[in-house]
């Protein structure tokens, strides 16, 4: 008897088309861009179907995929991130359907900040299957 087990892989559409596995965390600090701390990394324990990035704090926030990406320090002054506004107003921050294993965070300016959540849907699929982040140094950032 066979003791193989399938697990699901990256093209499982199925691990896409169910709800997530919830995941979410807050109030953690964030260092800041011009106070030369390093980015915060946010490690998913699988691979992420969509994330959202909600900003409370006073600064707004840099997102990317890899740390060349969010700091921009790929020789060629290219700035591989986008902005999370810190929120004024009850919008809600917009959800990115990305499959992902860690995000990086990093304030744009001014002081560190620590009022910032994280919710996202998870599939079934392992975080180490999706074998290296993508990279700043091919502009996905």
């Amino acid at each position: 008897m066979s003791s193989h087990r399938n697990e699901p892989q990256l093209g499982s559409v199925g691990q896409y088309q169910m709800s997530g596995i919830p995941y979410a965390t807050s109030s953690f600090d964030v260092n800041s861009h011009s106070g030369g701390g390093g980015p915060t990394v946010i490690e998913f324990p699988n691979v992420t179907n969509w994330f959202y990035v909600s900003n409370h704090g006073t600064i707004d926030i840099r997102v990317s995929f890899s740390e060349l990406g969010i700091t921009g320090s790929d020789g060629g002054g290219t700035n591989n991130y986008f902005i999370i506004h810190r929120r004024t107003d009850s919008i809600a921050p917009p959800v990115f359907h990305a499959k992902v294993s860690r995000i990086y965070l990093l304030g744009d300016d001014g002081a560190a900040t620590g009022d910032i959540s994280i919710f996202a849907g998870l599939t079934g699929i392992a975080g180490e299957k999706l074998i290296t982040n993508w990279s700043g140094s091919i502009g996905v950032g």
